[in-house]
């Protein structure tokens, strides 16, 4: 009988400190839950204010409004995120554990210092236009310099240039007030050798540092070249801007001694009348013995649209002059339809003189169109008055009779 009271006695006690031990845990649970901070998401909505760790990094890091910003910020340093987690929770108390929010390192080195910083850096979009406009307006008359080095290796006979870099471009894109520049280079006044360098994107000073070699170039020859570089911005939807050109004409520039750096100011590109007007690839043979010229017309390139109906149809007309006075004329067929023309057309000439001083010959290139007078699409002049490359070649053909010299010559408006 004893044995069953005994364990009658301890189930009591044992439901008893249960009881006890549940509703003691229960008591804890309800005073943690009523001391606890709300979550971040909620300390957003109720105060305004973004504290977001993830989000302190960012150049609005306090502030919810754009409009309001000076006056969050004055408001955070007056009533301040710290005072409020600090001292009160939603419940109106003052628990005496620091928050969890408050061991943020973002948070707990805030200083006058920082917003300060903050404040510099978060700069307007409309103050960054109306400061990178004024200095695009600045830069317009200034179109940079350009670096680049020539060398002539004797071994190899060749003519080296190597094109470094350009500093100070201007931006041709107005929008992202920057430039994506590459390089054309031609050596005058045959044009025969042409090269480009890569397009580098986005940069006001492209380090290009490219090296061409040209074979074939005797030294001697070297003090008749001009080279002529022309910066330009890729476009991908429309034509290439043209930044600017240089023209470096290496007539007394001594190559002997090895390589040579230079800089040029990049000037604007002259735009000669003759621009547009497209170029013509003349064939002249002076024959002493007979007093004969044969004339041969070979191609013409680049010919400009007639009108906006669609492309010219060319032909080119020869007059040939004694002492200003037309003595003999010739002309070649009509091709269709055609910005580049292929004539291979030979025309002789008697010529009524001994020499060729008193002689000139004037090619016209017109335009075919039934019904109406053919429109002169741009015009040369050969002969030993003749500026440019029209002299070059008749000079050279006087000096080398029956060699049949050949030159591309730019059109000029007719």
């Amino acid at each position: 009988d004893e044995i069953p009271a005994v364990i009658g006695i301890f189930s009591a006690f044992g439901l008893v400190f249960s009881v006890s031990l549940f509703a003691w845990i229960c008591c804890q649970r309800k005073s943690s839950k009523s001391s606890k901070t709300p979550p971040y998401k909620f300390v957003h909505v109720l105060k305004g204010v973004d504290i977001y760790p993830e989000n302190l990094n960012s150049k609005k890091k306090f502030g919810a409004d754009d409009k309001n910003e000076d006056k969050n910020k004055s408001a955070m340093t007056k009533n301040s995120l710290h005072l409020d987690l600090e001292k009160r929770d939603l419940n109106g108390n003052f628990p005496k554990t620091t928050p969890k929010i408050q061991s943020s390192p973002d948070l707990e080195n805030l200083s006058p210092k920082s917003f300060a910083e903050r404040k510099k850096d978060s700069v307007s979009p409309d103050s960054l236009k109306s400061t990178t406009s004024l200095s695009f307006e600045d830069k317009q008359d200034k179109l940079g310099t350009l670096f680049f080095s020539l060398e002539y290796n004797f071994e190899k006979k060749a003519f080296v240039v190597n094109i470094k870099e350009a500093r100070g471009l201007p931006a041709m894109d107005e929008q992202s007030m920057t430039s994506d520049p590459y390089i054309k280079m031609t050596i005058l006044p045959e044009k025969k050798h042409k090269v480009k360098t890569r397009v580098l994107r986005k940069t006001l000073d492209p380090a290009f540092d490219e090296t061409f070699t040209f074979y074939g170039i005797p030294y001697s020859q070297i003090q008749d070249l001009i080279l002529h570089f022309m910066i330009l911005s890729f476009d991908r939807f429309s034509r290439d801007d043209v930044i600017g050109e240089v023209l470096i004409p290496l007539a007394g520039i001594e190559l002997s001694e090895g390589r040579l750096l230079m800089d040029r100011e990049i000037i604007k590109r002259n735009v000669r009348k003759s621009s547009g007007r497209g170029e013509l690839l003349i064939s002249l043979c002076y024959q002493s013995t007979t007093n004969t010229l044969t004339v041969v017309v070979l191609k013409a390139r680049h010919l400009p649209k007639s009108d906006v109906s669609g492309l010219s149809d060319p032909y080119v007309k020869v007059n040939l002059y004694h002492a200003k006075k037309r003595i003999s004329k010739k002309k070649t067929h009509v091709k269709k339809c055609t910005p580049n023309a292929v004539f291979n057309e030979l025309f002789v000439f008697d010529i009524p003189c001994e020499s060729l001083d008193d002689i000139s010959i004037e090619f016209l290139v017109l335009d075919s169109e039934r019904g109406s007078r053919n429109e002169v699409i741009g015009q040369l002049t050969l002969g030993s008055s003749a500026e440019g490359t029209g002299g070059e070649h008749w000079k050279e053909i006087c000096e080398y009779p029956r060699r049949q010299i050949a030159k591309w010559h730019m059109l000029c408006d007719g």
